[in-house]
């Protein structure tokens, strides 16, 4: 069996660049610079998200399904550059060749981690595989939106259409999976900023299980698992999360009602 890498990324400003591009002084704080960006991005565009190329990468969070284990984590330490962060996610990437699964990968996390690993000169010769020295990635490559060594789910579920995407806090619940535990995406700047990377990682990692177990789901409904083959799943999911013992799986364990 392939393995399946889900993942997920969060991201703050970029200040360090923000402060270069628009050659700010360091004396301007960094909530400032923020605003100044968030400002001119609602004026341009009625919307403060920043592109793409300007998020800094502060989390990247992992589930690994491969043989007969599952693990859920996140890369590196706490206090590890995004360049290391980066460069572990492509790591893994040429040590498993998985199926990479993702919610909204394809049009936020990859491009992300793409501009970003380029900024630090991150190596990734296995994820940039297009069939030049491997044919069968000619067919099926991480690259193109319609093949599924990256499936993003939220983009082939909605029919490859902006206008049907669904939020996956949404999705889980609606299938009694837990959801988001108290926080999401748009507090991400404010925790980080209070210096709450903790939280921010343990959110992280609860969203790429509930990606996971969307997939297995996703996975049941074309015909590729059974509904006791997909239960068994299930159950190894939560039999290892529970034997992590931390706070953030027992909230999630406890907000789980329905397989």
């Amino acid at each position: 069996m392939i393995p399946v890498l889900v993942f997920d990324i969060e991201t703050v400003p970029d200040i360090v660049g923000l402060r270069m591009l628009h050659q700010l002084d360091e004396r301007v704080p960094d909530a400032e610079v923020a605003e100044m960006a968030f400002q001119q991005r609602r004026q341009a565009t009625g919307s403060d998200f920043l592109q793409h190329h300007l998020h800094r990468v502060v989390a990247i969070s992992c589930a690994l399904r491969e043989g007969d284990q599952f693990k859920a984590w996140s890369l590196g330490e706490k206090d590890e550059d995004e360049g290391s962060l980066i460069q572990r996610f492509f790591d893994g990437v040429d040590k498993y060749t998985p199926q990479l699964v993702s919610w909204n990968g394809g049009a936020f996390d990859l491009p992300v981690l793409n501009y970003r690993g380029l900024i630090h000169g991150v190596r990734a010769p296995r994820y940039w595989e297009m069939g030049e020295d491997d044919r069968d990635f000619k067919w099926n490559n991480y690259i193109s939106r319609y093949h599924l060594r990256h499936l993003d789910l939220m983009d082939l579920l909605a029919m490859y259409t902006g206008r049907a995407n669904a939020p996956l806090d949404d999705m889980a619940k609606l299938m009694g999976l837990p959801g988001k535990p108290g926080m999401d995406g748009s507090q991400v700047w404010g925790a980080y900023q209070q210096g709450r990377l903790d939280e921010i990682r343990n959110y992280c990692e609860t969203d790429v299980v509930n990606t996971y177990l969307v997939f297995l789901r996703f996975q049941m409904m074309r015909g590729h698992l059974s509904r006791d083959g997909y239960d068994k799943e299930c159950d190894l999911v939560k039999s290892e999360i529970a034997g992590m013992c931390m706070p953030h799986w027992n909230e999630f364990l406890a907000a789980w009602v329905q397989g």
